[in-house]
């Protein structure tokens, strides 16, 4: 799937807001902002129908489940300075296009649009990319508000949002080639939350994802790969090989599974296992990583102040589980999934 450049002259200033924004034959009009990062802006659009939008963007889905009733989604706008920016973009919708999973968002419609560059907007192309929307924020959003508060998703609810992450994950995993997502963590997982169920997770952002399986068999592509992953997977979250790379070695979906058990220690109590290393004099997160050291937090419980973690200790061994350092040592998503399927039955209430 390539990208579309759209011709259409539209008042593009999205940044300022209120102004309204066509993707490709589809009219929008921003209605809020929901965040930024870098040169992204991330915003809250609801189609205005017209004439020539011959019954919406709707028409364009093959999901009924991606049409949202009161015609609100979520828009993603990127300044691209430079060609590898917009390679990077690219990649993503073409990434975006091999996939159809509930618990992996779908891009709905894209347009890139080449602009004049000027001293003060220096860059040459803004790209537009919808998604469906999900108002309740990111795992990061609720766990930073939950820690605030000093509570904790329950154990039933831990286990259901990662067995989300884990079945979006087995469909990367499963394609053919196998594709890693390479940045899974709290801040790219998005949560709805649902009345007497679980909530609803859904990964996104697929910049960083690329095919799953690397030969490495030179010292230079393995500095290529570790300075590829310095830029492109979050570093409390970043498996060891990926930090110090072999010379000789086989790269494969594994790099995931260590993401995911440090996102599943995030779900539990908010933060990387070994963000705690950023805190400590001559502290290193690389090492932390490197050799595995997780420190488990805990939570004052029961007579006497004496700590009590607020998890099954079963939990905490998943975890490690996921978490050695050494990859071919590591289990598959389909290891996790059973694993995960019979903590469930043990915990779920």
């Amino acid at each position: 799937m390539g990208c579309s450049f759209s011709g259409l002259n539209a008042l593009y200033d999205a940044v300022n807001g209120g102004a309204d924004v066509w993707i490709n034959d589809n009219r929008f009009k921003i209605v809020r902002q929901l965040g930024e990062g870098g040169f992204a802006y991330v915003f809250l659009v609801r189609e205005a129908f017209t004439d020539a939008s011959g019954g919406g963007v709707s028409k364009k889905f093959k999901d009924p489940s991606h049409i949202a009733e009161d015609g609100t989604y979520a828009m993603k706008k990127v300044l691209i300075q430079n060609n590898d920016q917009l390679e990077l973009v690219k990649e993503e919708i073409r990434v975006s296009a091999l996939f159809s999973h509930p618990n992996l968002l779908p891009l709905l419609d894209h347009a890139i649009i080449p602009v004049k560059a000027t001293p003060e907007q220096p860059w040459t192309h803004e790209a537009y990319l919808l998604f469906p929307v999900h108002l309740d924020g990111t795992l990061l959003d609720n766990s930073t508000t939950m820690k605030s508060k000093k509570q904790f998703f329950s154990t039933s609810d831990v286990l259901h949002i990662f067995r989300q992450l884990c079945a979006g994950l087995k469909h990367l995993h499963s394609l053919d080639p196998p594709y890693a997502h390479n940045d899974v963590k709290p801040g790219n997982v998005l949560l709805t939350h649902r009345k007497g169920q679980p909530p609803l997770a859904v990964l996104m952002d697929f910049g960083s994802a690329r095919p799953a399986k690397r030969q490495i068999r030179s010292r230079s592509e393995a500095l290529q790969l570790q300075e590829w992953a310095s830029e492109h997977v979050s570093a409390p979250f970043r498996a060891p090989e990926l930090w110090d790379c072999p010379s000789q070695t086989d790269i494969d979906e594994r790099t995931d599974i260590w993401s995911l058990g440090c996102t599943l220690f995030a779900i539990m109590y908010g933060v990387s296992p070994f963000e705690y290393a950023l805190g400590e004099s001559g502290g290193s997160l690389q090492l932390a990583i490197m050799n595995g050291q997780i420190k488990w937090p805990s939570v004052t419980g029961g007579g006497g102040g004496i700590p009590k973690p607020p998890y099954p200790d079963a939990l905490h061994q998943f975890v490690s589980w996921m978490l050695q350092p050494q990859p071919t040592v590591r289990p598959l998503i389909d290891d996790i999934i059973i694993h995960v399927d019979k903590l469930i039955s043990n915990y779920s209430i």
